[in-house]
């Protein structure tokens, strides 16, 4: 082993054979102070206190402990989703993405996040308890905590099958691993959808033992299918969540049915990560803890079992732990929804373009080496050299600045163009792409938003491969008013609403109004064409100078969809302000504010020309 590996190896897990002292939370009692190989220490709670986690823990040779710490906490207390998020990471961190193997030695005890890759195969088993213990009303709530977990697993196109199986006295397969259909997110929603209740209404025990059983024959099926030996079936991870309130009232013990599953899937100590099994308890349950932790997975650093106060905070829980930075790809439109992310984060899509000192655009990553802005941004620009784009987080080491190998602005753009209509300016055809001179790496700070009628909007929206254009734009834009988005000069998500159809016709009507920049127009069309969309109305955020070029952009699936891009507007609510925080209404009087977003659907034959070969485009 290189020295300086030796010496970090030891650094993190001490002298050979030992074991760090294993500590002792709030509220336990600890049995046993040797903490050499082999040594084990017992532990229980005080007063009325249910203990989470092991009750023993082993000091083994690789000099960490066997189990997981265990946690004395109230009987009816809730774990916070941010505190789940991490000990549910490990379940998908093979599938959605494998760690470096020369560094696993070295991470023992560091933790480990989710690694969103699209290499390998997961299995995820849901078990849903329909017992009479378990209400009609608690497992409508597990239904949705499930709905969320495989809607927001699906939304990353990862290969993933997924079983179903709810029980009460007798288990019941909603959805097999072996149907062609665990792979398809509609079915298996479907399915999900159509679990009923009632099916166990003549069973009303708990039976886990033989709901684990029916996973486990899943696996030897599977297993005499793919061949005992081959890496297609040595190489899938299994990942089984139970919700449920543990009160496992027949069959016996579920121990058994879980010392058959990892004898199938042949787990040891390399191989402990090929399966999680996760005791969760969602909403108001009286739960029995003591069970509830018995049938989680026990490893070191991580916890399997929880009690969560609604399917909100599973689905938060779930949101926390995917980490999309080690994506090996550019897969368009993730952005981290959850509570703790930072704005860039939120949209990793979106860069500052900036002149030699100050900053001029903003503008949207749509692959790893093209920006899509808008045409104004270098209208009068002389030296487009000294011009950079910012992607990432401007003010952490996630920023980088890259110098611009061409720009590609569409000949159609002529502000001036109108000048001898009365129209001093005139925004038809803004657009414009940037190549940079060097290729983005992709990480949670910096990834492409999804553009409509591409193969891989289509894959984020799941339509048919057939799909055209013209479908994207029937989804996305399918109302008069649509609530959609832009990110502001401080980098935080500011709330538009899009009009189409007689909506649209109504907002572009305050256009006339403006006698100062349109003093002669009688056709409100010649300023405001076919190529914009329109928001400002109501309670609408407006856009600032210096926001122009940044993605109009939807949520969809979880994923995010650019439909247009910030052009020009009738107010500016930033002017005059030193705070760019600060956005001011407009003085008592003046024409109401609008703003007007290029409409990608209208430029898609330019769009094509230029990034054919770099994105894949449907039919129109």
């Amino acid at each position: 082993m290189d020295p300086q590996m030796a010496l970090l190896y030891l650094l993190l897990l001490g002298p050979a054979g030992h074991c760090p002292n294993p500590g002792i939370s709030v509220g336990a009692v600890r049995t046993g102070s040797r903490f050499g190989l082999g040594d084990k220490v017992s532990y229980r709670c005080s007063s009325n206190l249910v203990l989470t986690g092991s009750s023993e823990r082993e000091c083994l040779g690789n000099g960490v402990w066997s189990g997981t710490e265990p946690i004395c906490r109230q009987p009816y207390s809730y774990d916070f989703p941010e505190d789940v998020a991490p000990a549910l990471s490990i379940s998908l961190s093979h599938v959605l993405g494998a760690t470096n193997p020369t560094q696993n030695v070295l991470r023992k005890n560091l933790g480990r996040k989710i690694q969103i890759q699209r290499s390998g195969h997961l299995n995820f088993y849901l078990l849903l308890d329909a017992s009479q213990s378990v209400s009609k009303d608690d497992f409508e709530i597990f239904k949705k905590s499930a709905f969320l977990m495989v809607d927001r697993l699906f939304s990353f196109e990862v290969n993933v099958s997924v079983a179903i199986i709810t029980f009460a006295s007798r288990p019941k397969t909603i959805m097999s691993i072996l149907s062609d259909k665990s792979r398809d997110v509609t079915e298996v929603l479907y399915s999900l959808q159509n679990a009923n209740y009632k099916d166990h209404e003549n069973g009303t025990g708990t039976n886990i033992y033989e709901a684990l059983n029916s996973v486990y024959i899943m696996m030897n099926n599977q297993m005499q299918r793919l061949g005992i030996v081959t890496s297609a079936w040595k190489e899938i991870r299994h990942a089984i969540i139970i919700l449920t309130d543990g009160k496992s009232n027949m069959g016996g013990s579920p121990k058994p049915a879980i010392d058959n599953i990892k004898e199938i899937v042949d787990i040891k100590q390399n191989r402990n990560d090929y399966l999680d099994i996760y005791a969760i308890g969602v909403g108001k349950l009286d739960v029995d803890w003591k069970e509830l932790n018995e049938l989680g997975s026990k490893k070191d650093g991580e916890r399997h079992a929880f009690i969560l106060q609604d399917p909100q905070a599973l689905h938060q829980a779930f949101e926390h732990m995917l980490d999309v930075s080690k994506f090996t790809d550019t897969i368009c439109g993730v952005g981290n929804m959850s509570a703790n992310a930072s704005d860039q984060e939120r949209t990793p899509w979106h860069v500052t373009i900036k002149p030699k000192n100050n900053e001029a655009c903003r503008g949207a990553l749509v692959s790893d080496q093209w920006v899509l802005t808008a045409a104004h941004c270098f209208h009068n620009a002389k030296d487009r050299s000294l011009w950079r784009v910012n992607v990432g987080d401007p003010n952490s080491q996630w920023g980088k600045e890259f110098l611009i190998e061409k720009v590609e602005i569409s000949p159609g753009f002529d502000v001036y163009g109108k000048k001898d209509q009365g129209i001093q300016e005139f925004y038809g055809d803004d657009i414009a792409l940037l190549k940079l001179a060097q290729k983005v790496k992709m990480s949670t700070h910096a990834r492409p938003i999804c553009i409509p009628c591409t193969v891989e909007a289509n894959m984020a929206l799941r339509r048919p491969q057939r799909s055209t254009c013209q479908d994207h734009e029937t989804e996305l834009l399918n109302q008069q008013s649509i609530p959609a988005h832009f990110v502001a000069l401080n980098g935080s998500k500011l709330n538009i609403n899009l009009k189409t159809g007689e909506e649209r016709s109504d907002c572009i009507k305050v256009v006339s109004q403006d006698k100062i920049k349109f003093p002669n127009l009688t056709d409100v069309s010649e300023v405001v064409t076919d190529q914009f969309l329109c928001s400002g109305t109501q309670e609408d955020d407006n856009p600032c100078k210096g926001e122009s070029g940044g993605a109009v952009f939807l949520e969809r699936r979880f994923r995010f969809f650019q439909v247009g891009l910030v052009s020009w507007g009738l107010y500016n609510p930033c002017f005059g302000a030193t705070n760019k925080n600060s956005r001011k209404k407009p003085p008592h009087g003046a024409p109401p504010p609008r703003d007007f977003h290029i409409n990608l659907f209208r430029l898609q034959p330019w769009l094509r020309q230029h990034l054919e070969g770099v994105l894949n485009f449907l039919p129109l």
